[in-house]
């Protein structure tokens, strides 16, 4: 007893550490895509709950009269430019320049309890919308920078990737029920065939297809890709739903035939419904795979800003806004949000679809 006791502690203790090493940068992600770009250059996400800090109390501009060649005198403190910017503290206070030294600005700080409590949804708009935005520097200037246009990326993904799963799911279902229960000739071998193409890369077939498409004429758009996927796709959705189908009642299948039913009456009255768990296992396979797709869409469609999807769309965001963390949280966790919805809204079939035909009796 105790030993299944300290089994079920150690396994429940190993599952709770995976999750909170997954929650926690997932949690930072959506922190951070929240703050404003001056907090988020300066603090961390975790500075949200209350910690003690350097918190400023009193902010001084320095007149015309002032020359911040020389040393400067501020709260009884005289100090070089260089010397205020690397930060000086005297009774109990932080005295810091903030800025250059021409616009720039003296911070007076104290040091005590605090929380960034400051929140902002420009992020989302800025990484969304294509219009233009004024933002504002750390040294009191401002920048007008382009929207991302991830708003169009994300629904070209979701025209991708919505047919990408229907297409391989409804082919392949054709295909398990037939191999599972209808004999011809062949039949086999052709099995042997499908669960032999899931061993094979996709990386090599990659150019050959390209060139096909190129000679087509269909390079570039959204029918490729819908090809492209629903053939890597369905060698697994074939093998997995076959798993599932041939492990349905045969009483029932019997009955349906005796009654006069037909194959596609069968398919399509029992097998189908029955198959949902599969169904859905594999739906949330393949989306996944489709929506975080970067190769595949990077060599069928190209890097027109039209037709980008998401993955397009964050990789140009990291190349071009590489210190802008304020949008790159932002545009990361717009590409989590629909993934995590199918993955959630389908989880409670995940685990009997992968557990298809792994019980005999």
């Amino acid at each position: 007893m105790k030993s299944k006791t300290l089994n079920s502690l150690i396994i429940n203790g190993v599952l709770a550490i995976i999750c909170l090493c997954w929650t926690v940068p997932t949690f930072g992600l959506l922190v951070s895509s929240f703050r404003d770009r001056l907090d988020i250059n300066k603090t961390g996400w975790w500075t949200i709950f209350p910690h003690k800090d350097w918190v400023s109390t009193e902010k001084i501009k320095p007149g015309p009269e002032v020359d911040r060649t020389l040393p400067m005198t501020f709260h009884g403190v005289t100090a070089t430019f260089e010397e205020f910017s690397k930060g000086i503290e005297s009774e109990g206070l932080r005295l810091k320049w903030i800025g250059n030294r021409r616009v720039g600005y003296l911070d007076v700080q104290e040091y005590t309890w605090t929380a960034s409590t400051i929140f902002t949804v420009e992020n989302y708009k800025q990484v969304i919308a294509s219009k233009d935005y004024t933002a504002k520097l750390a040294d009191g200037s401002t920048v007008t920078e382009r929207g991302d246009n991830m708003g169009n990326a994300f629904l070209n993904s979701l025209a991708v990737a919505v047919p990408s799963t229907i297409i391989p799911i409804t082919i392949a279902a054709f295909a398990a029920y037939g191999f599972a229960w209808m004999k011809f000739p062949g039949r086999k071998m052709l099995f042997a065939l499908v669960v032999t193409l899931l061993v094979i890369p996709l990386q090599i077939a990659l150019v050959p297809i390209l060139r096909d498409y190129v000679k087509l004429g269909v390079n570039g758009t959204f029918l490729a890709v819908w090809l492209a996927h629903t053939g890597f796709g369905l060698p697994l959705a074939t093998y997995l739903l076959f798993n599932y189908m041939s492990e349905l009642p045969r009483d029932i299948m019997e009955a349906a035939f005796v009654d006069g039913a037909s194959h596609f009456t069968i398919f399509s009255k029992l097998v189908i419904p029955l198959s949902v768990p599969a169904l859905a296992s594999f739906a949330i396979f393949q989306f996944l795979w489709v929506w975080n797709d970067y190769l595949v869409a990077l060599i069928f469609i190209g890097a027109s800003p039209t037709n980008q999807l998401v993955t397009q769309r964050l990789a140009e965001i990291v190349g071009s806004r590489g210190q802008d963390w304020h949008l790159l949280t932002a545009g990361a966790f717009i590409t989590m949000l629909l993934p995590l919805a199918v993955f959630f809204g389908l989880q409670r079939f995940f685990v009997r679809g992968l557990l298809a035909g792994s019980v005999k009796g």
